[in-house]
């Protein structure tokens, strides 16, 4: 049965959930290009994201948006190479997203398009015509999950930059190129 704690469950899982892969594979690149102490700018983008996220879950849950799988199975890694792509010529070009603004809506945006792997099951939690307190729920479960996710991704960067003594440069090269890589995969296998 399906109570409204469930919906903050299920955002959480939607996150941390290991067969989640492609939002934990978007988080880290998403957060790759920044250093630990640009971590105000990391919750505001990772908070865009979560935005995007929910006004897909609002158009799908109004019948307003069509969810196409075989599309959402290829616009998902797309949007993870496109960020490990940007990740890579903004850091080599030494501007690391200096117009947060542009990083902010691409978040956004790419928010939307991740929200349309969950859209339809989202709908079909819905066990009433009021879906506020769910979606809220669901999104602060999203939105806690990608938290903890980058926590656990600033604590790794941190080992790395105080431990090891690595340039982020290599950090964010290495993340970007495997989420890079993993993505492709995962659009090719979509093909």
């Amino acid at each position: 049965m399906i109570t409204i704690n469930t919906f903050f469950q299920s955002g959480w899982e939607h996150i941390v959930d290991i067969n989640a892969y492609d939002h934990l594979l978007f988080v880290m690149t998403l957060c790759a290009a920044f250093k630990l102490k640009e971590w105000k700018q990391i919750l505001i983008i990772i908070t865009a994201f979560t935005i995007g996220h929910s006004g897909t879950l609002i158009l799908s849950a109004f019948d307003i948006i069509p969810t196409d799988p075989k599309l959402i199975d290829l616009l998902i890694p797309f949007t993870i190479m496109l960020t490990a792509i940007a990740n890579v010529i903004n850091y080599e070009k030494n501007r690391k997203f200096s117009d947060a603004k542009i990083k902010y809506s691409i978040a956004l945006i790419f928010g939307l398009i991740h929200g349309l792997a969950f859209a339809s099951n989202f709908k079909f939690m819905l066990f009433s015509d009021d879906i506020l307190m769910p979606l809220f729920l669901f999104n602060i479960g999203i939105e806690a999950g990608q938290l903890f996710i980058v926590l656990l991704f600033m604590i790794a960067l941190w080992f790395y930059s105080n431990i090891i003594n690595g340039a982020h440069s290599k950090w964010n090269l290495f993340i970007s190129g495997a989420g890079f890589g993993i993505a492709a995969t995962i659009f090719i296998n979509a093909l």
